[in-house]
């Protein structure tokens, strides 16, 4: 797929160094356990943001947060300076910001690619009324949106399994596919949780890759990520929390240079630990 019509697939803006999505003091409770504190940090546009923390840091919460799914007990999300909190998954993926989930999730018995189709918005078949008197219209739409869709698939290396059931890929392949569906919604923000989680080396490579490309056309991306080569090749900088809050910010390799950070998600209590750990195998070093 050329650039020009990735950028034109994907409906972006202009890269710029301003900020997309602006996270304000956002707390969240399960019961009485916090799992989100008073967290605060922002994306810029058209960079990649990785997330990373151990478990049961808030990662994942704060992203059903940021894709509408939860309403925070206290603090705000803007998006391009528009407040979005609490918005529903429905009303953010309208209004730009648009996630795929740490186990793909996809309609088992449809086909693949109608699977990514449904993602589009605004499409007038959905309206019965305009179906029936605007039938010329839909089926100029459905047409533009499958030669979308077969074109998104094919540049994710998914163009031999287009009428495959869904449910028959396999996980490296489903996660391939959410993020096509994911794009046809053309996003201003995309939020991947966990996108390389149990796939082969060389799917990760091509969604690494991927990524690169989606941002080098305007779209932010926030990832959570535990795979630190996969850090390394696709993030700007590394946001990490634990116990729901933000613990540091940087580079990659100024993270995993802080001590705190280090005995927070590395298990380690020392740079030098984690050294060794590295030296040791210990793949999360």
């Amino acid at each position: 797929m050329s650039a020009l019509h990735l950028e034109r697939t994907l409906g972006v803006v202009p890269l710029t160094d301003d900020v997309m999505l602006d996270i304000r003091n956002v707390s969240f409770a399960y019961g009485g356990f916090l799992a989100v504190n008073s967290c605060s940090f922002d994306v810029q546009r058209g960079k990649v943001t990785g997330l990373i923390g151990p478990n049961g840091a808030g990662k994942s919460t704060l992203i059903e947060i940021l894709s509408g799914s939860l309403t925070p007990r206290s603090g705000e999300v803007f998006l391009e300076d528009v407040e979005v909190t609490g918005a529903g998954p429905a009303k953010s993926a309208r209004m730009g910001i648009v996630r795929t989930f740490q186990t793909a999730r996809v309609l088992a018995r449809l086909p693949v690619l109608e699977n990514v189709m449904l993602a589009a918005p605004g499409q007038l078949g959905e309206n019965p009324l305009r179906a029936v008197f605007l039938r010329r219209s839909w089926k100029d739409q459905e047409a533009a949106l499958r030669k979308e869709a077969i074109e998104l698939l094919g540049w994710l290396g998914l163009q031999d399994h287009l009428d495959r059931q869904a449910g028959t890929l396999s996980g490296g392949q489903r996660r391939l596919m959410e993020i096509a569906r994911a794009l046809m919604a053309h996003p201003k923000v995309l939020l991947l949780d966990e996108p390389t989680a149990g796939v082969f080396p060389e799917t990760s490579r091509l969604i690494a890759t991927r990524v690169r490309e989606i941002a080098a056309q305007g779209v932010t991306v926030l990832l959570i990520a535990h795979n630190m080569g996969f850090l390394n090749s696709v993030a700007d900088d590394v946001v990490v929390m634990a116990e729901g809050k933000v613990l540091t910010r940087g580079t990659l390799d100024f993270v995993r240079a802080n001590d705190e950070v280090i005995a927070a998600y590395l298990g380690a209590t020392t740079a030098q630990d984690a050294v060794q750990g590295a030296a040791s195998g210990n793949p999360e070093s």
